[in-house]
């Protein structure tokens, strides 16, 4: 009988090639805690989802350097669809109840998600560059470096600026009122406000976690919590592409 597909050589299993040892050998909590290991699962599931946005967020970002907006926006698109991912995924972390959570939270301290290096990262490649963020993280040295290149180098809307610009510098407004001439720059930028919306839906949902969670209290890295988190609602990647509905 003949060998079937992918038996010749086995070089390699699944577990070999996911490292699932090495994978579920990364948990390690503080405390004996029940909940403790859903709690840090999630967010590192959260940090491999971050990376795979980054990944389709440089991506996008070549597409549109190369004028090919079509794939520009299936990689944009595939953003879309993790984030609404990580938004459901915030249901998962409200089964722990506040007696649980607090049964071990106070070991964090200071650890905290607004150190997310990634999370920064996936706002200066969108477009929504702020250098003060770079004197609030500790991170190590390779990744307070990558902030600073992300920081440095041309964001997705540098990108559709530039791409604007090529096509002949049309405004917005030209674009949205002439879906004829502008279509695909039009698709273009209902696939970024996409990207925008969902990550804003990211937010607001966390909020909600948080204070169902912890209530007032300060947060675990010496935030004021909910309150701060509170503050960033009304962030957006591309505020331009809001404002141009009410010009309509």
């Amino acid at each position: 009988m003949g060998s079937r597909f992918g038996e010749e050589g086995r070089r390699l299993s699944y577990g070999s090639y996911l490292n699932v040892p090495e994978l579920l050998n990364l948990q390690h909590g503080l405390s004996e805690e029940h909940d403790e290991l859903l709690f840090i699962v999630a967010h590192q599931v959260y940090e491999l989802w971050f990376k795979v946005v980054l990944d389709e967020l440089e991506a996008a970002r070549g597409r549109i350097d190369r004028d090919d907006i079509f794939f520009a926006r299936h990689h944009l698109r595939r953003v879309h669809v993790i984030e609404r991912l990580l938004v459901q995924q915030i249901e998962v972390l409200e089964t722990m109840s506040p007696q649980d959570f607090l049964a071990f939270r106070s070991q964090l301290a200071p650890a905290s998600g607004f150190q997310s290096v990634q999370f920064r990262e996936i706002e200066f490649l969108s477009g929504l560059k702020e250098p003060k963020y770079l004197s609030r993280i500790e991170g190590t040295p390779d990744e307070m470096a990558r902030l600073q290149r992300r920081l440095d180098d041309r964001s997705l809307l540098d990108s559709f600026h530039s791409l604007v610009e090529r096509r002949g510098s049309p405004s917005l407004l030209e674009i949205f009122r002439d879906r004829e001439r502008y279509g695909d720059l039009f698709d273009l930028c209902e696939a970024m406000l996409d990207h925008d919306e969902a990550f804003a839906h990211w937010r607001a949902r966390h909020v909600l976690m948080v204070e169902r969670q912890i209530g007032s209290k300060p947060g675990t890295g010496g935030s004021s919590g909910a309150k701060y988190l509170r503050s960033t609602l009304d962030k957006r990647f591309y505020p331009e592409l809001w404002e141009v509905r009410s010009q309509l």
